[in-house]
């Protein structure tokens, strides 16, 4: 007698689960791997940038861009110097205007976030709460924008930084990285650029000229400003003598 032979279909419903199970645990898996690559080289490049001058930045490129686009000359100017050689007058002039507590809080100064927000929702003129650490971040690893995926970024390394390099290295960085005038960045090149001498030799009131322009330094002048600038000058200046010593081995509070 023949045995009967057992004809019987997997079903399609069963294959296509299958299917789809194995493409997206192929989806996971590459996201996992994008992650950990993306962890990995940024965990590498903070600890380079920690002993490395930075050479360029992603605002560097932007502005290039930017000006090619407008057929205007592409300008750049940039000389990175050691903080020893950038005048005290400078680093207590940037803490007095961008970010009072630098010495004093890890990264984030929560209460300047909630000043501004609480200024922001009353309709005034829109200001920021970055504080050092935060743009000097923004400005080495990153691009502009107010995206909610860019200040996550931008938390992220500002936690690095101030957990590898420390306070020291973050001005060091952000003076010789940050945007002071057309195609100018950093303190050596705006102090040839503006007053014609060295970073080092810079007065209290010309470091006050440079740190009055960071909120618009494409917009404003260091010299022959206009009246708005100059009492932002006067105010830095005024607020520079309760900066006090700067002891950047000191921990925060």
């Amino acid at each position: 007698m023949a045995t009967k032979k057992n004809t019987k279909k997997t079903p399609v419903k069963s294959n296509t689960k299958t299917q789809n199970r194995s493409f997206m645990g192929k989806v996971m898996r590459f996201f996992f791997k994008l992650f950990l690559w993306g962890f990995g080289l940024s965990i590498f490049f903070v600890v380079l940038f920690k002993f490395v001058p930075i050479p360029f930045t992603p605002l560097m490129a932007i502005r290039a861009i930017e000006n090619t686009q407008e057929e205007k000359e592409v300008y750049l100017n940039h000389d990175w110097v050691p903080l020893e050689d950038i005048s005290m007058n400078l680093q207590k002039a940037v803490i007095a205007s961008e970010d009072g507590n630098f010495l004093r809080h890890n990264g984030f100064d929560f209460k300047a976030l909630a000043n501004a927000y609480e200024s922001n929702q009353k309709g005034k003129k829109l200001k920021g709460g970055s504080t050092i650490s935060q743009q000097t971040a923004k400005n080495v690893f990153l691009w502009q924008g107010r995206s909610y995926l860019r200040k996550g970024l931008e938390a992220y390394f500002t936690v690095l930084i101030e957990l590898i390099w420390g306070k020291e290295r973050i001005m060091e960085v952000y003076l010789n990285s940050i945007e002071m005038g057309n195609g100018v960045y950093g303190a050596q090149a705006a102090s040839e650029y503006w007053y014609h001498k060295d970073a080092k030799d810079l007065t209290k009131y010309e470091a006050a000229g440079i740190a009055a322009i960071l909120p618009s330094p494409r917009r404003y002048k260091a010299v022959n400003s206009s009246s708005y600038v100059n009492r932002r000058k006067d105010k830095i200046v005024r607020v520079m003598r309760h900066v006090g010593k700067i002891d950047y081995d000191k921990k925060p509070e």
